[in-house]
Parts: C-alpha cells; sequence; structure tokens
C-alpha cells in the first residue's frame, strides 16, 4: 500500500480563501470529516475524540479527569489539576474545536452543539480545578467565542424546523451569557468591542425579519396606520378585530 498522499491532493485541489471540507466514509465504515488545508489534509472522527483515539480506554481526557476528580473528592473532599494536565485538557479541547469549525461548514449543527458543549463544559471544569487563576484563564479566554458558535447551532436547529421565534430567542440569550462571562470575568469593557457580540447582533436583526407576524400584530400595525391616516371608524373596527381575537385565544 502505497504512503504517498499526492493521490487525495491531487483529486482534491486546495482552494485558496475558503474552507474545504467533506464528508467521507473510513475504511473502517466510520464517517470522518476531512479539511483541506495548502499542504494536506486533516481528518477527524465524527464521533468521539476527533483523532479517534480513546485515552485510559475512555473518550477523552476530559472524561478521564472528570472520573478522577469524582472519585478523589469522594476519597478525599478535594481534587487539583496539574499545569500539564490543563495544558492537556485544552489541547484536547483544540482538537474539538477544529471539528466543530469543520462541522458547522457543513451545517451539522446538532454535532456543532454538542462539540461546544463539551468544550464549554470542560471549561468549567477547569475554571473549577486549576491551580492558578491564571491557568484557568487561559482556557476560559475562549468561551465567549465558543458560546457563539453554540448560539448559532442552536439556532440554526430552530430555524430547520422553521421556527424564528425559538432561535430569536436563543441568540438573545447567547448574547445576554457572553455578556454575563465578561461581566463576572471583570473584563466588561470588552463587552462593546466583541466581535461574538457583534456577530451575533447582525445575524439576529436578520432572524427578526424572518419572525412570522401574527395576526393580532398584523391588525395592531393597520389600526395604527388608520390611527394616523384619521380613518378613525376603521380603527375602531379593527380594534374590535384585535378584542375578538385575543378573546379567542
Amino acid at each position: 500500500m502505497s504512503l504517498d498522499l499526492n493521490d487525495i491532493l491531487n483529486e482534491w485541489p486546495h482552494q485558496p480563501g475558503g474552507l474545504q471540507v467533506r464528508r467521507i466514509e473510513g475504511n473502517d465504515g466510520k464517517p470522518k470529516i476531512q479539511l483541506r488545508l495548502d499542504l494536506g489534509v486533516l481528518q477527524f472522527e465524527l464521533n468521539g475524540r476527533p483523532d479517534g483515539t480513546e485515552p485510559y480506554g475512555l473518550e477523552s481526557l476530559f472524561e478521564f479527569h472528570q472520573m478522577r476528580a469524582k472519585e478523589s473528592e469522594s476519597a478525599t473532599g478535594s481534587f487539583e489539576l496539574t499545569t500539564d494536565e490543563v495544558g492537556d485538557l485544552q489541547s484536547e479541547g483544540i482538537q474539538y474545536y477544529h471539528r466543530y469549525v469543520a462541522l458547522f461548514q457543513l451545517g451539522d449543527w446538532h454535532a456543532v452543539a454538542r462539540d461546544t458543549r463539551r468544550n464549554l463544559d470542560m471549561f468549567t471544569f477547569v475554571e473549577k480545578y486549576a491551580p492558578e487563576a491564571e491557568l484557568a484563564w487561559s482556557v476560559q479566554q475562549f468561551r465567549p467565542y465558543v458560546l457563539m458558535m453554540n448560539t448559532r447551532a442552536k439556532g440554526s436547529l430552530a430555524l430547520e424546523k422553521d421556527d424564528a421565534e425559538a432561535a430569536i430567542g436563543l441568540v438573545e440569550k447567547g448574547i445576554k451569557s457572553i455578556q454575563k462571562f465578561l461581566t463576572d470575568a471583570g473584563e466588561a469593557e470588552q463587552i462593546k468591542e466583541s466581535v461574538e457580540i457583534a456577530s451575533l447582533r447582525d445575524w439576529l436583526k436578520d432572524l427578526k425579519k424572518l419572525r412570522k407576524i401574527t395576526p393580532v400584530e398584523k391588525l395592531r400595525k393597520e389600526m395604527a396606520a388608520a390611527i394616523k391616516a384619521e380613518e378613525y371608524e376603521r380603527a375602531a373596527s379593527l380594534r374590535d378585530e384585535i378584542q375578538a381575537l385575543q378573546n379567542k385565544s
């Protein structure tokens, strides 16, 4: 079997300026995600740890350290990660980051929500058990970005169900979560400059354009227009229609 990658690289030429991602079936019959780079290809498992390994027979180092923390707290009432262990968790988190960015490109919102949620939980774990605050912040500083990606995935899932109202609610909640995190972290001045918040606000404007106007809202707009035009009889009639609809609901 040839180890030369040129067959794959020639079949899938790199295109500068765009993110090239595809889903394939591996020789083991399991789905894989491939990301084309200028000098090669990255490949991830779709499920489990992206590199396909199982540290200590578990899905991830994060799962392993969660188990350790539970056992240690049960036995001694305390647990603390080492500096190297925090670094290992951060490196593992980067694997999930690369995968969910690729999955976002493919529109696999369920998998993006899964992987971003996983990294958010890892951030919380490190925040709790890191030996010093500065080390915890080296991981936590990425929370606004991951919150944004998690919000976009969940909002997109709502849109797939044609529920723009739910998507709007999720995006508003995501914005508040980022604002709260920055405030609690003593970084409130970053709220105005946050590219994550700006991105979600831009999307929120687009989502509100998709919002379906209810019959009552439609009548209220017509009534306001009638009043502005001094068509008071029509305004009164529309008011009665609104009351009738509200009484039915």
